[in-house]
């Protein structure tokens, strides 16, 4: 598998993500490690407990890696979800499970795209 193709299966953008990262290494190396990031994880804890400021910088964090990796599907996903999260409230708004569910459908693509391309590169 190429690098373009497993952007081509999570539903990236190569094109992008090449413009601002010319090298392929680099843009190799960014990828591989994304799985590692911890800002995924640390929304899922925080929308399980309903924190809304710590899982609106969870996703605001995730959001900032997707679009420097061109990331597109999860980009526009987590995207969705930072807005709902950004206005100052007690609690989660409700509109935000919606949007959790797809942000966890487009990061599970994301990092099986990730997972199949370190196993067939």
């Amino acid at each position: 598998m190429r690098i373009e193709d497993c952007y081509q299966e999570m539903g990236g953008d190569y094109a992008d993500v090449s413009a601002r990262l010319p090298s392929p290494t680099l843009i190799r190396r960014f990828v591989l490690k994304f799985p590692e990031d911890a800002s995924y994880a640390a929304l899922c804890s925080a929308m399980d407990s309903g924190d809304r400021e710590t899982a609106f910088r969870a996703a605001h964090t995730l959001k900032g890696v997707c679009a420097n990796l061109g990331f597109a599907r999860l980009l526009e996903s987590s995207s969705a979800l930072t807005e709902v999260l950004r206005p100052e409230a007690a609690a989660i708004p409700e509109s935000a499970s919606a949007l959790m569910e797809q942000v966890r459908g487009d990061y599970q693509r994301t990092v099986d795209a990730i997972r199949r391309y370190r196993e067939e590169a």
